[in-house]
């Protein structure tokens, strides 16, 4: 695993030959930060395929600096250049990231495969933490905001080792609370402005998989169930015995999903050929 390095304002970890045939973005969710994908890129069946993976910090998050626009759809111009400038043919979201990479596809012109892990596609989807954090930040500005990051290790729940949770938490700790209260607004407002994004994915044609853990605390509504599973292009998945961060806790089996959007791509380039 290589040390980290920044591009265009994204902080980056890299692993695998730069000179793969197939690069995958990882993007992680609200107070993520690159370290997050640790355990996902240790994992040998990714270590053994010969695909690089890019694992970033957004901007703005972890104590970095912010790019201009940190609204979603900022966020996924910014990374669609990112994954054009790494030769990424894949794109993995986690949580508010997978908002991120539906709109790489859905507004930004990105042309790979999608991983979506935990995205909301409405607001009543959405933890209710977030957004009525942004209601008191109306009135109470960023202190709302300080307060959920003076507490986070003791509500953050995740089933990883004590010392690796410790060291999770220390990555949250650093995001500003001004710049966090900034950003959940206009994730509100975008999950706001769209109603739901299961259209938008849809419509976009990207191949896609929209996967949850069995215990997440994103929920999944009844007809949105039903518009993804109609969708030709999209595969919905549930992995058993996991929470919201599949990433840390089920790293084996978000290996095996990006594997098989690798596959899925070199099919597409075989057929197009």
């Amino acid at each position: 695993m290589s040390t980290s390095v920044q591009r265009d304002g994204w902080e980056l970890l890299e692993s695998g030959p730069s000179d793969a045939d197939h690069s995958v973005l990882l993007i992680p969710g609200t107070l993520g930060t690159a370290a997050f994908f640790e355990e996902l890129m240790a994992e040998p069946k990714l270590r053994e395929s010969s695909v690089r993976l890019v694992a970033t910090t957004m901007p703005g998050y972890g104590g970095t600096a912010p790019i201009e626009d940190v609204s979603i759809e900022g966020y996924a111009r910014a990374a669609t250049r990112l994954a054009a400038d790494l030769g990424c043919d894949v794109a993995l979201g986690h949580s508010t990231a997978g908002d991120v990479v539906l709109e790489m596809a859905a507004g930004a012109g990105y042309a790979g495969s999608l991983l979506l892990l935990s995205p909301s596609f409405s607001l009543r989807d959405e933890s209710r933490i977030p957004i009525v954090l942004d209601s008191l930040s109306r009135v109470f500005g960023h202190l709302p905001w300080s307060a959920v990051l003076k507490i986070i290790g003791s509500a953050f729940k995740i089933n990883v080792p004590p010392e690796r949770r410790a060291a999770l938490v220390a990555e949250m700790k650093k995001t500003d609370p001004r710049f966090l209260g900034r950003q959940t607004h206009l994730y509100a407002g975008y999950l706001k402005r769209h109603r739901s994004l299961v259209a938008r994915l849809c419509g976009s044609g990207a191949r896609a998989w929209v996967v949850f853990g069995e215990r997440d605390d994103i929920k999944l509504a009844d007809d949105e169930r039903r518009e993804l599973e109609a969708c030709p292009r999209v595969t919905l998945v549930t992995i058993p015995d996991a929470g919201h961060l599949t990433i840390n806790e089920k790293p084996g089996r978000v290996a095996d999903l990006i594997l098989e959007a690798v596959s899925a791509g070199k099919r597409r380039s075989r057929e197009a050929a």
